[in-house]
């Protein structure tokens, strides 16, 4: 590898390991990734991309792009070889009148949150201020207000794209129009973008929180969140889960550190409207606690915020819908969770997010469903094994009831290439063949499936 073209020519730090910043460069939310790049670019700007991209190319070494770092494959470290770390690249500009802005691919949905709210404006965004931009966007892109205004991805306008031979294009649905398509939820493998133009919608306040119910409701709650949401309206984003909550102020002393059922909602509209709509889930059953309130959404979206590095492992499921035998199999696994870091949540595919065709974008996720997400998060490595098999055995039991669909954003590097196709559906062959024409010779490798032959 050139480190003195690197350095040269590029204003971004170069760290190798042993350097000031190397070991923070390759710490990524799932602390169970340990790969350890020659060197990291920490880029500040579309020519240091270039340069990065045209040293990784002549040197044949490993590479990979890292933006959030907010995923649990670990593809953003390139072990032994050359890491483009894009997140000083974190640059959010907003032009309110045109209700459009312009995103770093370095920029965490909170960076976005924060400049856009200021206008009462956002982008359908990820549910955790801590996620990229760039890696959600890319992958599909699902948030509290989906339903209502479509995936990120739907959102996208255009963007900015170096390429594998070096060149930075524009994509959009006049301009690079293919390479646009693979973009809106293909994944990452087909040039590293260093400019986002998003669409904005006006998003002021929302009237959202938790209703929190005692751990044996979990099967009928399951069953109120699948009814409500069969006739709510485009503005309510609901999920049910299972989860242990935080000895937090803001939760009774009474839940403290206890596994409870719960449902997390957003009205995406009018609060009042909204406690209106609201207000028949809020009487069900007898709610151990009720945080629904009007708030602004960048402060909803805060409270999301995940811990920092942890040792992680996940499945992501489809569910076409929830019959008595998956909600038996989702709550008794759930009562199942090995510790407090272990979370289950089912969340619709619906509204928006279903609107457009299959292949209208690379995401094909376009008919009603539920998303299941099985999550472990803990610290010490001893307890990898009991973790990893509970989220393994509880994948494998509820996979009778499941679609055979995955989300992108949520596949593991040690999935395989059959649960890759599966993020792309009938759209894999296309992407292969976008894949194949702006990178022949495989530069990029965020996901392996789309190897061309």
């Amino acid at each position: 590898m050139d480190l003195t073209r690197l350095r040269d020519r590029t204003r971004g730090a170069l760290l190798e390991p042993g350097d000031e910043g190397y070991a923070e460069a390759c710490t990524l939310w799932n602390a169970r990734v340990e790969k350890r790049p020659a060197a990291v670019l920490r880029c500040r700007g579309a020519a240091d991309v270039l340069t990065g991209v045209e040293v990784a190319r002549d040197s044949s070494l490993p590479f990979s792009v890292r933006s959030g770092g907010h995923h649990v494959s670990g593809s953003a470290l390139a072990d032994g070889g050359l890491t483009l770390d894009l997140r000083p690249m974190d640059w959010v500009r907003v032009d309110p009148d045109r209700e459009r802005a312009w995103v770093g691919p370095g920029a965490t949905w909170g960076d976005v949150d924060h400049e856009t709210g200021a206008f009462g404006l956002a982008v359908p965004g990820g549910q955790d201020p801590n996620i990229g931009v760039a890696g959600l966007t890319l992958g599909g892109g699902v948030g509290w207000l989906s339903r209502r205004y479509g995936l990120t991805c739907d959102n996208l306008r255009s963007a900015d794209v170096v390429t594998a031979d070096g060149d930075l294009v524009r994509a959009s649905a006049s301009e690079n129009e293919d390479l646009f398509w693979a973009l809106r939820g293909g994944g990452g493998s087909f040039g590293v973008v260093t400019t986002f133009e998003f669409d904005l919608h006006p998003v002021g306040e929302v009237f959202a929180g938790s209703l929190v119910h005692p751990h044996d409701r979990a099967g009928a709650l399951a069953r109120r969140y699948e009814s409500f949401l069969a006739d709510a309206p485009r503005e309510v984003r609901l999920l049910f889960g299972s989860m242990v909550l935080p000895a937090a102020s803001y939760f009774p002393e009474s839940v403290h550190d206890t596994r409870v059922a719960i449902c997390i909602v957003c009205y995406a509209g009018d609060p009042e409207a909204g406690r209106e709509v609201l207000e028949p889930l809020r009487e069900f059953g007898d709610p151990l606690f009720d945080s629904l309130r009007a708030r602004p959404y960048a402060a909803f979206q805060r409270a999301g915020e995940s811990r920092g590095s942890m040792r992680t492992h996940l499945r992501s499921q489809y569910l076409d819908s929830l019959s008595a035998g998956a909600v038996e199999t989702v709550t008794g696994w759930a009562e199942r969770a090995p510790s407090a870091g272990a979370t289950v949540f089912v969340s619709p595919r619906s509204g928006a997010e279903t609107d457009p065709p299959a292949d209208a974008t690379a995401y094909p996720h376009r008919e009603d469903a539920h998303h299941l997400l099985v999550e472990a998060r803990w610290d010490d490595p001893t307890d990898d094994e009991a973790h990893v098999d509970w989220v393994e055995s509880f994948h494998e039991a509820v996979e009778p009831y499941t679609t055979g669909e995955v989300a992108a954003n949520f596949v593991g590097s040690e999935e395989g290439e059959r649960r890759e196709r599966a993020a792309y559906g009938e759209n894999y062959e296309r992407l292969v063949e976008v894949k194949r024409r702006w990178d022949p010779e495989g530069l990029f490798r965020a996901t392996p499936a789309l190897a061309p032959d």
